[in-house]
């Protein structure tokens, strides 16, 4: 039997309940109010790996919606251009350090200054490798992983013709002359010794820096001129007119994504790629790749140097920046975020944070960590900033090296017109 007593403690407990049940449904509306939208560019085991670490991160933060779209490079750019362009940017961009500059300087990036030692706990990142991701002292981006540009080598298919691979120290001769030789032995049919490296602006760059030259002056010129270009682009036109990189139709099928690679369509023994790649590349080849430094010149300079291999910046149209600085933190500086992300962007910038996903690496991991080292006393400086307009001008890179390849122009003509084009892009940005 219910006393009135009880029956009245009840009627307050009741009242009191669904006095609090506004104050509840405004906390959990107010609790689901960080949303964050998030892009980045990469093929398949990246989005894996990257699903893996956001989903680990909604569970610890459960307050935080994320929003996840991937896509190629070649799409990539147009795409974030466009939704910057229309005011519907995403919140976490994924930036690479030549586009970073450009966007920067658009207003399109939100300094991170204001989270660092809060959100965002990078400091033992060291000052290089914030200084990489920063301009005119505004840090722009966290570095997502330490990153130089390979050569990457099927061994068994280089092993079969027997020759030697390219290796740490090898000249542009010397690689054209290995080319040479895997052609004459190699007996694999429609594999050719290496991919055309002609479209790839890194390996332009790395043949320029051993001349002394550069792709850009600290002005924002270009540090090239049409007679550099030209030769750049008649090497590989004798490279492809001998037999020794895939014909031009081949190359054409690279949306510069380790799927689409020569080597991983088993159409070269050798490719090019960022060290961040090649545990992706390794994924999609059932043959024992290995990586080594791009050709050098005799008594040339340095010709490669370290870079942030992408980095994680927030949009300046960020609805919840603090957030999105949180997430980028749990995924470059925090262990469990780390150690899912992998090496698939680079070797981590944080001491810390290498030493706690060594365990965890399987053998293409080490290879990396190892060609990192290995290259550490051959690295030069890090270049000066990209100019705005330098995306667009990778991009015409990339069609001139086409046109010349199917035989449009002369390499004499497509360096004229590379640094024709290149000039007003650079004169208009």
């Amino acid at each position: 039997m219910t006393t009135p007593l009880m029956g009245r403690r009840r009627f307050i407990g009741a009242g009191m309940l669904a006095a609090g049940l506004p104050l509840l449904i405004g906390r959990a509306a107010l609790a689901q109010q960080s949303a964050i939208r998030m892009i980045w560019w990469g093929g398949d085991e990246r989005a894996r790996r990257t699903e893996a670490a956001v989903a680990l991160f909604r569970e610890k933060h459960p307050e935080i919606s994320i929003q996840t779209e991937s896509m190629g490079w070649d799409d990539y750019w147009a795409r974030l251009a466009t939704q910057v362009a229309g005011g519907n940017a995403p919140d976490f961009i994924q930036m690479d350090y030549r586009y970073m500059f450009e966007y920067a300087r658009r207003g399109a990036l939100l300094p991170l200054n204001q989270f660092l030692g809060n959100e965002l706990k990078i400091a033992d990142f060291g000052e290089a490798n914030l200084a990489s991701c920063s301009m005119d002292g505004k840090l722009y981006g966290g570095n997502v992983g330490v990153n130089a540009y390979t050569l990457l080598l099927d061994g068994a298919a280089w092993d079969e013709a027997g020759v030697e691979m390219p290796a740490y120290g090898m000249t542009w001769d010397g690689f054209a002359e290995k080319c040479a030789a895997f052609t004459e032995a190699n007996q694999r049919p429609r594999v050719f010794a290496t991919a055309d490296g002609s479209c790839q602006e890194a390996l332009f760059e790395a043949w320029l820096r051993a001349q002394g030259k550069a792709l850009y002056t600290p002005e924002g010129t270009l540090g090239f001129n049409a007679e550099d270009a030209g030769r750049w682009f008649a090497y590989w036109a004798e490279m492809r007119d001998a037999g020794y990189c895939v014909p031009a139709d081949v190359q054409a099928l690279y949306k510069f994504s380790p799927e689409t690679s020569p080597i991983v369509q088993r159409r070269s023994a050798t490719d090019f790629g960022h060290s961040n790649q090649f545990v992706a590349f390794q994924m999609l080849v059932d043959a024992e790749l290995s990586l080594t430094s791009t050709p050098v010149l005799p008594d040339g300079q340095p010709p490669q140097y370290f870079k942030p291999s992408q980095m994680f910046s927030i949009s300046s149209k960020a609805k919840d920046p603090a957030a999105t600085a949180r997430l980028i933190n749990f995924l470059i500086a925090e262990p469990e975020g780390a150690k899912l992300l992998g090496l698939d962007r680079g070797v981590p910038a944080s001491a810390a944070i290498r030493d706690v996903i060594a365990s965890d690496l399987d053998e293409p991991g080490r290879k990396v960590v190892r060609f990192i080292s290995d290259m550490t006393p051959q690295i030069g400086m890090l270049p000066p900033s990209p100019p705005q307009g330098a995306g667009e001008v990778n991009d015409t890179i990339i069609r001139i090296s086409q046109e010349v390849g199917f035989k449009a122009v002369t390499p004499e003509q497509g360096g004229a017109n590379l640094v024709d084009e290149a000039t007003s892009i650079l004169g208009r940005a």
